[in-house]
């Protein structure tokens, strides 16, 4: 049998490398690869579907999902993980000077079911005790005024969100009409050095590495998608691009770890990836794909996606998958 084409949208990282060299090619398929912007990537497959395999915001993913009329199907690869306390940004000199201050605060989101702020108010309701509804929600684009909200969203009772189409929410945190930003990407007056605008949590990584600690939650942003209409022509792609997506990033881990030649720029790479692995994956491999190895973090998240009204009925992990996902529920 031909080998079927598939075009498949998706970020730059290592980890998918090898996908793009064809170094790993999916068996029956020839793959087309197209290296866009994440918000692009998610924008123009969210409203048209216009590759077969798309890389997905893990919220518009499940939101979706939620509704019964998703257009797309998803793969349990999951190419983009952060933590979010670095996520939070305030003015010097402004109100908020400790994450408890944010009870009462006025709090900028560019959207509500963005998966970083998910995440983040997860954190706020469940970490620091600040309901969702203490708290005066304005959204704007970070650096530029206006942003759509890409998800249908039933926000908790209690909950406002008040739109500034005129300003920035830069603007309206410099102009001091609002407290902090929560935003995956950092404002840019921030990422130039602008002294005015600060981290709420400086030292994240100790805040970070506490949660995981505390709750085993490795924040999972993105998961792989394909068009529905392609999954019903070929079901077997599921497994197929899943194994793909797996052996491409099992080349990346091993390029971390070698330790002949530097193949990643960074001194004790390989000493850091296995320290990761020891503390962080444990009996799993190292940054696993698959439902069941990251069954606590997709849990919690749909958790958060239920309470914050990003979804329409609270989810299980086993939801957010069809039944040709079932084999790959690995340990």
């Amino acid at each position: 049998m031909a080998d079927i084409d598939l075009t498949l949208a998706i970020n730059d990282y290592d980890h998918v490398r090898d996908l793009f060299s064809g170094r790993v090619k999916p068996e029956g398929i020839r793959l087309t690869c197209l290296q866009l912007p994440v918000e692009e990537i998610f924008f123009r497959f969210n409203a048209r579907q216009e590759w077969d395999v798309s890389e997905m915001s893990m919220g518009m993913y499940s939101s979706a999902v939620s509704r019964g009329d998703a257009p797309f199907v998803g793969i349990p690869v999951f190419p983009s993980r952060v933590f979010r306390q670095s996520a939070f940004f305030v003015r010097d000199g402004g109100k908020v000077k400790r994450p408890e201050d944010l009870m009462g605060a006025r709090v900028g989101i560019p959207q509500w079911s963005q998966t970083a702020t998910i995440y983040a108010r997860g954190w706020m309701q469940h970490q620091l005790a600040i309901p969702l509804a203490k708290v005066r929600w304005i959204q704007s684009g970070v650096n530029d005024p206006g942003r759509p909200e890409p998800a249908r969203v039933n926000l908790p009772d209690g909950v406002t969100i008040a739109y500034d189409t005129k300003r920035s929410l830069t603007e309206l945190l410099l102009d001091g009409e609002i407290d902090c930003i929560i935003s995956a990407h950092p404002p840019h007056e921030f990422e130039h050095g602008d002294p005015r605008i600060l981290r709420l949590v400086p030292d994240y990584k100790i805040a970070e590495e506490t949660y995981f600690r505390e709750t085993s939650i490795f924040p999972i942003m993105h998961t792989i998608a394909i068009r529905r209409t392609t999954f019903e022509a070929h079901r077997w792609i599921a497994r197929n691009l899943f194994t793909a997506f797996d052996e491409a990033k099992r080349r990346s881990v091993a390029r971390m770890t070698e330790i002949t030649a530097s193949q990643i720029a960074m001194p004790w790479g390989a000493v850091l990836v296995e320290t990761l692995r020891k503390t962080m994956f444990g009996a799993n491999e190292y940054w696993p794909y698959g439902i069941e190895a990251n069954r606590v973090t997709i849990d919690a998240f749909l958790q958060y996606c239920h309470e914050q009204g990003v979804t329409v009925k609270r989810l299980a992990p086993d939801d957010l998958y069809p039944a040709e996902a079932k084999f790959m529920l690995r340990v």
